[in-house]
């Protein structure tokens, strides 16, 4: 009776820590992995809550919704702030300056609360809470890229600018000057934060409730889009940023284009066109090659840089692909011996049509070891997989309906699966009656008295008790999936049942319920 125990238990514990449950770890696949079971993550609840010590959970609700929060941020920053430094040239406008100090303040307290955030080993095997261990951890780990990245360059920005802009002396305007572009220069350390973009979507991924494959190859290919993205953004960004770091030569592209004057989205345009014309080793991106050292140094970066998302491309495009429908290829590859084997046996074609069409049949597409993943799975879980595919078609075989549960379970381990084609005889009349079938898909077709059975029928079940011979052939209609029982493991069954084995040679003396 420890069932029902659990939520009770998790009840109270929801109701009675008010805004502190959510500090608390909740339940999905990471959390149960680590902890064990269900009632092991209410009693890390309970344990934390009992502490007293304000520590977040890296499995808890709050950690799951700032983490997927923080992607959004940090993937907009890392948009941005290249856009900034770049074109925007000290026209950000209020908008994007109160976006930057908010930025800087969130990250700032990113680096604080991971003080106070628990980690998980690298082996994922346990959740450490311990607040020492947690900020030895951080500090000699990624505290000083998150310092560097979190520096706060929207404020150095917002002072200044509330500084000289309301002064019209030269002086302090082309000091206002100097100190923007040197803040440009500085706000590239906020580039750092692509440390962060990577780790928060491992955490995302780690978190998350879903436990398919195909949720897990959406992150990897949005991730994947992602990166591709930023090199590309970045790369047009510094197409136009390093010459107007040399006050826009003579002789470079942006004068040569005309861009001077041109929109923010003419510039940045042009400047993601070359960007990808050297990625790609399309071209120069205009009629002209490098005319300068630095343009040549630009296109040189740029090149060596298509030649690295290239191999990310194809690496993760590879593995991806390696990866995904495992089974399927491994029924391929079964199919491919198939037909070696049916061409050098010489097989006649009709035969090898058939042998594929049962193939088919049996696996749809599919290559798996049935037998060898019950044998993967706890006694249990294998008794609960065993009841939903066949007791219901063992209860509608009256020898079976009224059976103590106990009996039907140790039934269900030694029903075999097996797969009729169109036109097959899957009993001959006279035949020895070795066994019983279920029919869990198609019809069959009874000879002697002309009847179809169809889904969740039965026939031969007699052959259990009396062991006689077949009293009539049953064809296959249609491609029929079928459960078997043969009279060795029903009998080995039976032994261990002696009442039960009472009541069936009872009902054999009384009644013959089958045709077959």
């Amino acid at each position: 009776m420890e069932v029902p125990r659990t939520p009770t238990r998790r009840c109270s514990i929801v109701t009675a820590g008010g805004w502190k449950n959510l500090l608390l770890p909740q339940q999905n696949r990471q959390s149960l992995y680590v902890y064990g079971s269900e009632l092991a993550v209410e009693e890390a609840c309970a344990k934390q809550k009992e502490s007293g010590i304000l520590v977040i959970h890296p499995f808890s609700p709050i950690r799951s919704y700032y983490i997927m929060c923080m992607v959004a941020i940090t993937f907009l920053n890392l948009v941005g702030i290249p856009m900034e430094i770049a074109f925007l040239d000290g026209g950000s406008g209020a908008g994007w300056e109160g976006f930057n100090v908010f930025s800087d303040t969130l990250f700032l307290i990113d680096v604080a609360l991971n003080f106070r955030t628990g980690i998980i080993t690298d082996d994922s095997e346990t959740a450490v809470l311990d607040l020492k261990k947690i900020r030895i951890s951080y500090l000699k780990s990624w505290f000083i890229p998150d310092l560097i990245a979190a520096f706060p360059v929207g404020y150095i920005l917002l002072i200044a600018d509330l500084t000289y802009s309301t002064d019209p002396n030269s002086t302090k305007t082309s000091r206002m000057v100097r100190i923007l572009m040197f803040v440009r220069i500085l706000s590239l350390v906020r580039l750092l934060r692509v440390s962060r973009l990577v780790r928060f979507f491992n955490e995302v991924e780690k978190v998350s409730n879903a436990n398919l494959e195909v949720v897990r190859l959406v992150f990897r290919v949005l991730s994947l889009l992602m990166t591709i993205f930023l090199l590309c953004h970045w790369n047009g960004c510094i197409q136009y940023f390093v010459p107007m770091l040399e006050d826009f030569p003579a002789d470079c592209w942006v004068r040569r284009e005309n861009l001077m004057n041109a929109s923010v989205a003419e510039k940045y345009s042009f400047g993601i066109f070359r960007a990808l014309s050297h990625m790609t080793a399309v071209s120069y991106g205009s009629s002209e090659s490098p005319t300068n050292e630095t343009e040549m140094w630009i296109v040189i970066i740029s090149m060596v840089s298509g030649a690295l998302m290239y191999t990310l491309l194809v690496a993760n495009a590879a593995a991806m692909m390696s990866n995904v429908d495992i089974t399927a290829k491994a029924y391929k590859s079964k199919m491919n011996h198939l037909d070696d084997y049916m061409t050098f046996m010489k097989l006649p074609k009709e035969l090898r049509v058939r042998i594929s069409s049962y193939y088919q049949a049996r696996y749809g597409g599919k290559w798996f070891d049935e037998k060898d993943i019950l044998n993967w799975v706890s006694e249990s879980l294998k008794e609960e997989i065993l009841t939903i595919m066949c007791d219901g078609l063992l209860r509608k075989v009256p020898i079976f309906r009224n059976c103590d549960k106990s009996f039907i379970s140790s039934i269900l381990p030694h029903l075999q699966h097996e797969v009729f084609q169109e036109g097959d005889v899957i009993v001959q009349q006279n035949g020895p009656g070795d066994r019983m079938f279920l029919i869990e898909h198609g019809q069959v077709l009874v000879d002697s008295l002309e009847k179809e059975l169809c889904d969740g029928d039965h026939f031969g079940e007699m052959c259990l008790l009396n062991q006689g011979n077949r009293l009539s052939t049953v064809r296959a209609l249609t491609v029929c999936q079928l459960f078997s029982l043969s009279v060795t493991s029903f009998h080995e069954v039976l032994q261990r049942f002696p009442d039960v084995r009472k009541d069936l040679e009872k009902m054999a003396e009384n009644t013959n319920t089958s045709f077959v």
